[in-house]
């Protein structure tokens, strides 16, 4: 099989990312309830980078890609594996819907009439969670493969993404076991498909020619993050806090990945 050269950086950064979740299981039980509003500026942070990276560093890198062996078309298949990535987003949001309940999360010590369902909704929030971050974690693994900064810059959006991922599986296992190392450990296990699909990821290099498939599954990760930053992470900006937060955390993730991408380049 061949590998990139730098694979293992890109597993680690895949791992970073996937045990966020843990730190947001730490989170929903040091952090006051109206004190989980900051998420919305993180929230947003994470849409602005996300939706910054797809359009200005992604698609042109995978544009670049394909044109080695696609110098005539290779805009149609960008064109094609971003609504690509869009569809697969949808289908797995469709099938199995990613519940993070705001109205939970702000008042966990609501009494619960069923304790058997409220540990269900934990438990089914933790398994979509899981089928969520697995097209998460082989987005962070070819993009960090094909650009160190560019991969370091997703893995940072999506770790910010999975901490709220967290706090959703935590709060209703608590409710119900009382148990917080329970709840950390499901918070924890609902980010270990991220290096799961790190490495399903890693072994598609071993079969494919990197520079014909790579391109077009970039710009499938580009798609992918433009539905999660304005189907997931947007909505729920404006759940924890308000459109004035939201775009305060926008601006500042735009912002800041820019001039990171400066610096670093």
């Amino acid at each position: 099989m061949i590998l990139p050269d730098n694979y293992g950086i890109a597993l680690l950064m895949t791992l970073f990312a996937g045990v966020s979740t843990a730190i947001g299981g730490g989170i929903a039980f040091v952090v006051k309830k109206n004190n989980l509003k900051a998420l919305s500026i993180g929230l947003g942070f994470s849409a602005g980078v996300m939706i910054f990276l797809s359009f200005n560093e992604i698609i042109p890198e995978a544009g670049e890609m394909l044109k080695v062996n696609f110098p005539h078309n290779y805009n149609w298949i960008v064109y094609l594996g971003f609504i690509i990535g869009i569809i697969v987003a949808i289908l797995i949001d469709y099938f199995l819907p990613d519940h993070i309940d705001a109205e939970e999360l702000m008042h966990p010590d609501i009494p619960s009439h069923n304790k058997h369902m409220l540990k269900r909704a934990g438990l089914f929030t933790a398994i979509a969670i899981c089928v969520h971050n697995f097209p998460e974690g082989m987005a962070t693994f070819l993009t960090t493969t094909q650009n160190f900064a560019l991969g370091l810059s997703v893995a940072v959006a999506i770790a910010i993404h999975n901490i709220p991922e967290g706090i959703a599986v935590a709060l209703p296992i608590y409710q119900v076991t009382g148990k917080k190392r329970y709840a950390m450990l499901y918070a924890a296990l609902s980010g270990i498909t991220e290096p799961i699909g790190a490495l399903v990821g890693m072994f598609i290099f071993g079969l494919f020619l990197p520079q014909i498939l790579i391109g077009a599954l970039m710009a499938a990760v580009a798609g992918i993050m433009i539905y999660i930053a304005f189907d997931t992470l947007l909505p729920l900006a404006k759940e924890y806090g308000n459109w004035h937060l939201s775009m305060i955390g926008i601006v500042s993730g735009i912002l800041f990945i820019w001039i990171s991408l400066i610096l670093i380049g």
